[in-house]
């Protein structure tokens, strides 16, 4: 993972892709993005969020079984998620280590040149990359041949408006799906 891009000002502020600094204290775990003094919206991910946050359960529960982490964490988190995505977009991503920070309710910010919705697209579009590249692993024609079948009718798009749509919780009984 990336240093965080810390200014030379307070070790709290944050430089983000677009120039501009945002205050770690001023994120929030109920926040998934903002409106920055460029004129952009970028989206926030803490790392207390849950993948949920991007993929149903059932296919975290598969993440969490399948995929072998080889650090601090026992199984695939929003953390190794995020290192994925800004190793695609190391100009378009930045983080911030607050693990020593205790007025935080998080230990790890990224703070995306994105916002949400794309930040969205672009998560599940790794992960699909991330499954396809785990059947090829698997040696299986059949398998690999019905996954890319699958895939040729996945709509990223849909689903990820679809997803967002459903997550949208505003109620005490609202669940995971």
């Amino acid at each position: 993972m990336a240093e965080p891009r810390v200014p030379g000002g307070r070790e709290s502020e944050l430089e983000l892709a677009c120039g501009e600094r945002v205050d770690t204290h001023d994120l929030h775990l109920g926040m998934r993005e903002f409106a920055c003094d460029c004129g952009k919206t970028h989206a926030v991910v803490l790392d207390p969020h849950p993948l949920a946050r991007f993929v149903p359960e059932f296919l975290t529960e598969v993440l969490h079984a399948t995929i072998e982490t080889n650090d601090d964490y026992d199984e695939f988190t929003t953390v190794h998620l995020m290192g994925v995505v800004m190793e695609e977009f190391p100009e378009k991503v930045v983080a911030a280590d607050t693990s020593e920070d205790g007025s935080v309710g998080f230990s790890l910010a990224w703070v995306s040149d994105f916002d949400s919705r794309r930040l969205h697209e672009i998560v599940v579009e790794l992960l699909v990359e991330l499954m396809e590249h785990a059947i090829s692993h698997a040696e299986d024609d059949d398998v690999m041949a019905e996954f890319e079948e699958q895939m040729l009718q996945f709509d990223v798009d849909a689903f990820v408006e679809q997803y967002r749509d459903e997550r949208n919780f505003d109620g005490r009984s609202d669940t995971a799906i």
